[in-house]
């Protein structure tokens, strides 16, 4: 699948005590991954990651439907890292979203650092489809067209 958008979502919302601590609006975020087959949603929380097959098709308002509830929302790019292993950082919501997009800046570290950082670099949307599975052992051909319809809504929790 070849991911042609990047939503990263920011909200103010904090369960845990110790967020409230953070930038009001910029408290959690999370990504949206968007292709021609549909949307694939990635939020990574303390307890666990859901990551959601989007019920919507792929040329839905995403952007707009977030911000209707509330949510910032900044579109980017997915980045081909270099070949070296990322800083260490403990897990938090910024380090996984920071992962998926490439990201690789050690100073980004709260959802108010990580929104500078992507509005600094604009606004940008994907032109392409990089390669960002060149080396990565998998088998990606279908065995027929019917292996290639969209997946249903799911969860996939790590409990």
């Amino acid at each position: 699948m070849c991911w042609t958008k990047a939503l990263v979502v920011f909200s103010g919302q904090a369960e845990l005590h110790w967020l409230r601590l953070l930038r009001p609006g910029f408290r959690h975020c999370f990504v949206v991954l968007g292709a021609a087959e549909g949307w694939i949603s990635m939020n990574p929380m303390a307890h666990r990651t859901d990551l959601t097959v989007l019920p919507v098709p792929a040329d839905f308002d995403l952007v707009g439907w977030y911000r209707a509830r509330g949510l910032t929302v900044l579109e980017t790019v997915l980045r081909q890292p270099p070949r070296r292993q990322a800083p260490w950082r403990p897990y938090s919501c910024v380090e996984a979203v920071k992962r998926i997009l490439g990201i690789h800046d050690g100073f980004v570290l709260t959802p108010w650092q990580l929104f500078r950082f992507i509005e600094d670099e604009g606004k940008k949307s994907l032109t392409g489809c990089p390669n960002l599975t060149d080396d990565l052992p998998i088998n990606t051909t279908f065995a027929s067209e019917a292996d290639r319809s969209p997946a249903p809504a799911v969860f996939l929790r790590a409990d």
